[in-house]
């Protein structure tokens, strides 16, 4: 089943990198009593991903955030590692939360997962922006296609708030 507008997110734990190395973050540490906008890219450090989806989030998180969202998070099916890298490449590192979704589980049970086998990429998380209230998904923008930022992007995702 895919996760539509009205969907509460099922419960889930995704690595994130701490001072003192990787952990596990519960959706129950993001997602209750908070309004968190959330968007999956394919893959870190991959050319969409890395040179439109995520500037446009890193561009916008000062007008995002006054519009009452308290946490901006990426999600992608790649390992805490190459999540805590990427977020300090760009410079979404202490602005953006990095959240590794390394087996797809997170991704398989809101219906996002992909097969990326035939480029050498597993499974992977469709491309995706969503707003979510207190753990209730208000707004849901899926691209078409993993090398689109048409409707998922920062801009359109601004409307939304």
């Amino acid at each position: 089943m895919t996760i539509t507008v009205g969907d509460k997110l099922p419960a889930a734990t995704f690595k994130v990198m701490t001072a003192d190395g990787p952990a596990d973050l519960a959706s129950g540490d993001i997602f209750p009593g908070k309004k968190v906008v959330l968007f999956a890219v394919p893959g870190a450090f991959t050319p969409t991903c890395h040179r439109n989806h995520m500037p446009g989030f890193l561009e916008n998180y000062e007008t995002i955030v006054a519009n009452g969202i308290d946490t901006v998070a990426c999600v992608a099916v790649n390992d805490v590692f190459v999540m805590d890298a990427w977020g300090k490449a760009t410079g979404a590192d202490g602005k953006i939360l990095m959240l590794s979704d390394g087996n797809a589980d997170f991704a398989k049970a809101i219906g996002m997962d992909i097969d990326g086998s035939g480029a050498g990429l597993g499974t992977r998380s469709k491309r995706y922006s969503m707003v979510v209230d207190d753990g209730m998904v208000k707004a849901l923008n899926v691209e078409d296609a993993p090398g689109e930022v048409n409707v998922s992007g920062a801009a359109a995702l601004i409307e939304q708030l």
